[in-house]
């Protein structure tokens, strides 16, 4: 233990906070997408939405019976966030797959499926779409039929699952993590 005082730590100030924000958007290259099949729960939207703002998420596609940001619940997690990711609703996981194809980016399905790699070795590099599907049946057939690839979060605990948007915040998070740790 030193002996020394230490100085006592702070938070950021807001443009403090802004001009490391501003630091990590010029060491990001890579386009990041989002499907979001099915996810019903407005709060979950909202969640999901926040953490695609906050990740820059470059555009949010919807498929399935998903709930739209414009939902009136869908603020009270969003925060504001919601007018900050341009969205669409895509129609169906194939039609939402072949918009998101058309964009140039891959689909990698976040998912518990037998083929499906730890989200640590998933094919994250470049250009990348993650898909999520609804809160109790997770991505449907037609959407992981869809996906270029399929990755699952590892987990040691006694719970089977993660709530989606936690699961999406997790993914998100390392798709980023993995650009920026790159040489």
């Amino acid at each position: 233990m030193s002996t020394a005082q230490e100085p006592a730590r702070k938070q950021l100030r807001p443009t403090d906070v802004k001009r490391l924000n501003r630091d990590w958007r010029r060491r990001t290259d890579a386009r990041l997408g989002l499907l979001v099949e099915s996810v019903t729960q407005p709060f979950n939207t909202g969640s999901i939405l926040r953490s695609a703002a906050v990740f820059g998420v470059e555009r949010l596609w919807l498929a399935g019976n998903a709930t739209e940001p414009t939902h009136r619940n869908v603020a009270k997690t969003a925060l504001g966030t919601e007018r900050l990711v341009p969205w669409e609703h895509a129609g169906t996981p194939a039609e939402a797959a072949a918009a998101i194809r058309a964009e140039g980016l891959r689909l990698v399905a976040i998912e518990l499926t037998g083929d499906a790699v730890p989200l640590h070795e998933a094919p994250l590099d470049g250009d990348v779409c993650l898909a999520v599907g609804g809160e109790d049946h997770g991505c449907s057939p037609a959407l992981l039929a869809a996906a270029d690839a399929v990755a699952y979060i590892p987990q040691i605990g006694r719970v089977g699952s993660l709530n989606v948007a936690v699961a999406t915040a997790i993914a998100l998070a390392e798709a980023r993590r993995r650009e920026w740790a790159a040489p």
